[in-house]
């Protein structure tokens, strides 16, 4: 239990001084200790104090430790996992440490100097609104709010706060955000742009709207990953822009997808021709037999495709081609269970909620036609 005591003093210059003390043991066995100029402001911290012993939310660091020691210290975490191969890459290690540097601890908007018992959920909601204001995109701000809150996960586990202040604020988008549905490219602009592209490209670009391999998993492959006699590409990696390996970005795109006879084709002539046919060579090399750093590729490949051919096709990234991919497995009636696997998705509902759109539906357009010939014949 937590009391106040007063305490009486004579200074250096003859004055007498006072000033109230709260003396308490901590959860950790410790004595800790608090000065007041007023018994008020004593007592009401003494209070606060025994209710946060009471219900187990005390954590004497919280009066300590600064928001930004706090990212020092998982940045530091991150780093030990790296090296450790605990599914920490170095591409994401360098997003939270932008987060952290740009945002986090930003000199205007920034929580740098904020101590962890003042972080409050008002407070990371105040965050929120500066950034906002600053000009952060809706998308962006949610990513740097995902990484506050593994922060501040982390000084839980180490207990150093006993609640995650960002637990539950979210970045709110605009009223027309839900109503924004993926929008595959056009088999008119697909032709457009095979036609006009180069053999090495064209090859990647039909390989991308054929399988809907996300780039980094389109890039890690190698030749031992086909089953040419079972007509099957098995995904177990992808690469990041560093070069690093790793699994796919969730357990489920860990996956098997049937190949068409034109793919195996396709393939065979590239194995034939390529100085990497090796079991364990890229696919798709650079010209030093390393993985195609999809940047640099975009830059100066894919992307001049558009503007150095004065062709009429709607421009569209990359990306775009497993969107196509999805969309011509809708076409073929595959079912959505088959296309969740066939993507990689991490759930039924990321397939519906990205594709839901798009799939055909004969009973909606029966009770359309039942519903207006009861209201209107």
């Amino acid at each position: 239990m937590a009391k106040v005591r007063k305490r009486a003093w004579t200074n250096t210059q003859g004055k007498q001084c006072h000033a109230f003390i709260v003396d308490y043991v901590d959860n950790r066995g410790e004595r800790q200790r608090k000065q007041f100029l007023r018994y008020k402001e004593a007592d009401k911290f003494r209070i606060k104090i025994e209710g946060q012993m009471a219900d187990g939310t005390y954590r004497p660091d919280a009066d300590r430790f600064t928001l930004k020691e706090v990212c020092e210290a998982y940045l530091e975490h991150c780093e030990g996992r790296m090296r450790r191969n605990e599914r920490m890459a170095r591409h994401t290690y360098s997003v939270y440490r932008g987060h952290v540097r740009k945002h986090l601890l930003n000199a205007g908007y920034g929580l740098t100097k904020t101590k962890l018992s003042q972080l409050t959920a008002k407070r990371v909601g105040d965050f929120r609104d500066g950034m906002r204001d600053a000009g952060v995109s809706v998308v962006t701000a949610r990513k740097i709010l995902t990484t506050l809150h593994g922060i501040l996960e982390y000084a839980v586990s180490q207990d150093l706060v006993a609640v995650n202040a960002a637990r539950g604020v979210k970045v709110i988008g605009g009223r027309d955000e839900g109503s924004k549905k993926v929008r595959p490219p056009s088999k008119e602009d697909m032709q457009t742009i095979l036609g006009v592209a180069p053999e090495p490209i064209r090859q990647k670009i039909v390989f991308a709207a054929s399988t809907g391999l996300r780039a980094g998993e389109q890039w890690a492959l190698r030749w031992e990953d086909v089953d040419f006699k079972g007509a099957e590409l098995k995904v177990r990696r992808r690469v990041d822009v560093y070069g690093e390996e790793g699994p796919p970005k969730t357990a489920a795109g860990i996956r098997n997808i049937p190949l068409s006879e034109h793919m195996i084709a396709m393939l065979k002539r590239m194995k034939l021709a390529s100085e990497y046919s090796k079991d364990d060579d890229y696919i798709f090399p650079d010209k030093n037999g390393g993985f195609t750093r999809h940047d640099n590729f975009i830059k100066r490949r894919f992307n001049k495709l558009f503007s150095d051919n004065g062709n009429d096709a709607e421009r569209f990234n990359w990306h775009a081609l497993r969107h196509f991919a999805v969309s011509t497995w809708i076409e073929a009636d595959l079912a959505p269970k088959t296309i969740q696997t066939f993507a990689g998705h991490s759930s039924l509902q990321v397939t519906m909620d990205r594709y839901g759109h798009m799939f055909k539906s004969d009973d909606h357009k029966m009770a359309m036609d039942s519903i207006a010939k009861g209201l209107f014949s």
